[in-house]
């Protein structure tokens, strides 16, 4: 997982400019002196902006594509920066020895320089395998269209895309798969544009699919959920937690994280009420969308949500997936 942002294709590219990334800045600031882990690396964008306002990073990522990116960030703020290969849900641990933390941030989702490249199967846009493993390794996009069968890859694409025309999509990609296996990007994209058709000046009709696909090969709900928690065992009270979401499933994911009463039933006046249990996160800011300069600069910003908050003195959570709002794929064990 790492940075929305205009391509960069390789480490002397030129500035690399995340989504937010003065929004970041702002809620993590004051930074000098101070150690953040960058959850979500990726290209860099977000860590080399931390590390010249004077902060030393831990850089995460489970992408073996950014080495190139993370070998520049060491040479040149040598003894500041911090690679450390692995998944963000497991941020404490992979941080814990680089402690105290007093700041983490997570930008959740497929990069820019993931989609850009073609190799990767992630982008509906350009033809390469139907792959979207953001770490190489286990079952692939092509895996889930090729063998699940029409209900079970219908209730997928709708949990996980908020596709209301699931099934038809499904039904269509069943039966294609009968004449041949679906084995590339802009063939799959063809069968879900065959399927639900395509208005003018409307998204690309694979876009909500395609993100269902991905979300599922890389279990991205479960790694969200399991961060958040990781974030809250590592930080001490006063450190900051950053978010940057993409798309609504998400966002209602961190909201209710940071404040749990956002995700449980209203409780009337008329009944006892129910005590609530001590708050793990305080200064909860607003959410921070990105203003129509960002946008014009890069439109892949369009959907970003920026939420943060502080850590209280309160003890950390169990890891618990209940009240947070994460999708479920019906009828899945």
């Amino acid at each position: 997982m790492g940075k929305r942002s205009m391509p960069e294709t390789s480490p002397n590219a030129g500035p690399h400019v995340p989504v937010l990334l003065d929004e970041v800045i702002a809620a993590l600031s004051p930074l000098a002196g101070k150690r953040v882990v960058d959850g979500t690396f990726g290209a860099g964008g977000y860590s080399r902006a931390l590390l010249e306002a004077g902060a030393v990073v831990i850089g995460i990522d489970r992408d073996p594509s950014v080495k190139p990116f993370a070998d520049a960030l060491m040479a040149e703020f040598e003894g500041r920066f911090i690679f450390v290969p692995g998944t963000f849900s497991e941020l404490d641990t992979l941080a814990a020895e680089h402690g105290p933390i007093d700041g983490v941030v997570l930008d959740i989702g497929v990069s820019s320089m993931q989609l850009d490249q073609a190799e990767r199967g992630f982008s509906f846009m350009r033809d390469g395998p139907l792959d979207m493993r953001m770490s190489g390794e286990g079952e692939s996009a092509a895996d889930l269209v090729n063998t699940l069968d029409v209900e079970p890859l219908a209730n997928l694409l709708y949990a996980f895309g908020e596709e209301r025309k699931s099934r038809r999509i499904a039904q269509f990609i069943v039966a294609a798969r009968e004449v041949a296996p679906i084995a590339t990007t802009l063939e799959l994209a063809r069968i879900i544009e065959k399927a639900i058709g395509r208005k003018p000046g409307d998204p690309h009709p694979a876009t909500r699919s395609f993100q269902a696909l991905r979300i599922a090969v890389n279990g991205e709900f479960d790694q969200l959920v399991e961060a958040l928690f990781a974030a809250e065992r590592l930080l001490a009270e006063g450190g900051r937690l950053v978010v940057v979401t993409f798309h609504s499933l998400e966002d209602r994911i961190v909201k209710r994280f940071f404040d749990p009463d956002k995700g449980g039933p209203a409780q009337s006046r008329h009944l006892p009420q129910v005590e609530t249990e001590a708050r793990r996160w305080v200064d909860v800011a607003k959410a921070v969308k990105p203003g129509e300069a960002e946008l014009s600069r890069n439109p892949r910003a369009r959907s970003s949500i920026l939420r943060a908050a502080t850590r209280s003195d309160a003890a950390a959570r169990p890891v618990r997936f209940d009240g947070l709002g994460v999708p479920q794929v019906r009828g899945a064990a």
